[in-house]
């Protein structure tokens, strides 16, 4: 009788794992996208000196009074992604965004959130870097793929 307690107590740990792990890989999976739209905005950060208040972003509510290094580390993004933390929880998070016509990519940090269903990345810091092609700028948006990525 105990030996089968023992032997069912491992399968059920067993079965408590592999469910462990399908949720992190389903929360793993959840955090990219591809075929992304994403458009510019332009926030032009350094012309106010990196000051997300001074934008009227999103997330200045909590990260505006974040150090100077942090703020200009990356350039910024308004997410609104189809995949991802949404709202204050996307705040400060940084993504690795790249575009699907020319492989060029940055990494950006989310400051905003938007209604486009994608991204609306900063035209100096981030768009213009990987609209190699200048293609971007004359549809008005690029195709991106995108996927978090630690600061």
């Amino acid at each position: 009788m105990a030996a089968a307690m023992i032997s069912g107590g491992r399968a059920a740990a067993l079965v408590l794992a592999a469910v462990v792990l399908c949720s992190v890989a389903a929360m793993a999976a959840a955090q990219q996208a591809s075929n992304v739209r994403a458009t510019y905005h332009y926030y032009n950060p350094q012309q106010n000196n990196w000051n997300l208040n001074a934008v009227s972003a999103y997330c200045s509510t909590w990260d505006a009074g974040k150090p100077l290094a942090w703020r200009q580390k990356y350039g910024w993004t308004a997410f609104c992604g189809p995949a991802g933390q949404k709202g204050q929880a996307a705040c400060g998070k940084c993504i690795r965004v790249t575009n699907r016509a020319t492989g060029a990519a940055i990494t950006a940090r989310i400051v905003d959130q938007c209604s486009n269903g994608g991204l609306d990345l900063d035209y100096e810091t981030v768009f213009k870097k990987i609209d190699t092609n200048g293609q971007g700028y004359q549809m008005g948006h690029l195709n991106v793929n995108y996927q978090f990525v630690a600061c």
